[in-house]
């Protein structure tokens, strides 16, 4: 028997919430598995959070208040009942000490970084006719760019003369800090489906996805072409679930949003300037686009040190 199914059988045996070491003490008693490793316990720790991680749907695991995950059988989940769950799942206070969305943009800015895409948030508060219902859901949460690299001037002169439109993607973003219910998936979908009209790409990014909406978001980015991005503590470790369909760009709508806002006047402003900037003023003219964009972290101690300071919980999927 392999450690897996070790794992499965136990959690099959218990039927019902067992923490890492529980399932251990539950694999040895019954002899399932002869561990060889000097710290069995994080062995099977890790087992169980392979499950989570590669969203194998015959486990699932909730959060104890004492910041400790307890494991089940998915099928086991009428048994165990919703008075159980809700009993050991934290339960939400009105504390301050929360994030807000917009303190997600650099972790989103940093990930897209080490992407190679530049991107900008759009302060859409600022733009004239914020009252007007019209705009409501064209302005959004964030733009992107990334450009084309050619190995030699000479290939990049030639695409340029050809066909500029393909040196440069335009993207779009529409950032929450959770979806959790079906109603706010479509909610938060169309927003995305509006205010990305206008770009080459575009993206609804969540910080936290409820597992059971996995199956609707996928129908609904196959139909719509809208990708979809899980954003994490660690940027780094962030994941497009979906891809997002290529279309053309929208020129009356990025017209109307030069129009309206600033932000993205300027930033469309600069994409030009680099776009049609001579060989030698390139670099510094891409350094006006980066310096005009958002910032991103530079390294790990940087994220840690602002997901402490904001209050963004870091996910720890071997913790016991």
């Amino acid at each position: 028997m392999t450690i897996k199914e070790a794992t499965l059988k136990s959690l099959e045996d218990i039927k019902g919430l067992a923490n890492s070491n529980e399932v251990y003490q539950h694999i040895v008693a019954h002899n399932y598995y002869v561990f060889g490793a000097k710290t069995p316990v994080s062995t099977v720790s890790a087992e169980l959070g392979d499950f989570i991680r590669k969203k194998d749907s015959r486990v699932k695991r909730i959060k104890g208040s004492g910041g400790v995950f307890s494991y089940y059988l998915t099928k086991h989940e009428q048994e165990i009942g919703a008075a159980v769950l809700t009993q050991i799942a934290p339960q939400k206070t009105n504390s301050k000490k929360t994030f807000k969305e917009r303190d997600l943009h650099k972790l989103l800015s940093t990930y897209l970084e080490s992407k190679g895409t530049y991107s900008k948030t759009i302060f859409h508060e600022l733009s004239r006719s914020t009252k007007d219902s019209n705009q409501k859901w064209i302005h959004p949460d964030m733009v992107g760019i990334s450009f084309l690299k050619l190995q030699t001037k000479e290939s990049q002169t030639l695409l340029k003369a050809v066909k500029q439109e393909d040196t440069f993607k335009m993207s779009s973003y529409e950032l929450k800090k959770e979806i959790n219910t079906d109603y706010e998936l479509k909610k938060s979908f169309f927003q995305a489906v509006s205010n990305s009209s206008w770009a080459h790409y575009g993206y609804l990014v969540a910080f936290e996805i409820g597992d059971s909406l996995l199956e609707e978001i996928e129908r609904l980015s196959q139909s719509f072409g809208i990708g979809v991005i899980e954003l994490k503590a660690n940027p780094y470790e962030s994941e497009i679930l979906y891809p997002s369909r290529y279309k053309e760009l929208d020129f009356k709508t990025v017209d109307k949003l030069c129009n309206i806002n600033s932000d993205f006047r300027v930033f469309v402003e600069k994409t030009e300037k680099l776009l049609t900037a001579h060989d030698r003023y390139v670099d510094s003219t891409e350094r006006e686009l980066v310096d005009f964009c958002d910032s991103y972290f530079k390294n790990d101690s940087e994220i840690d040190q602002y997901c402490k300071e904001k209050h963004i919980p870091i996910d720890t999927l071997d913790e016991i």
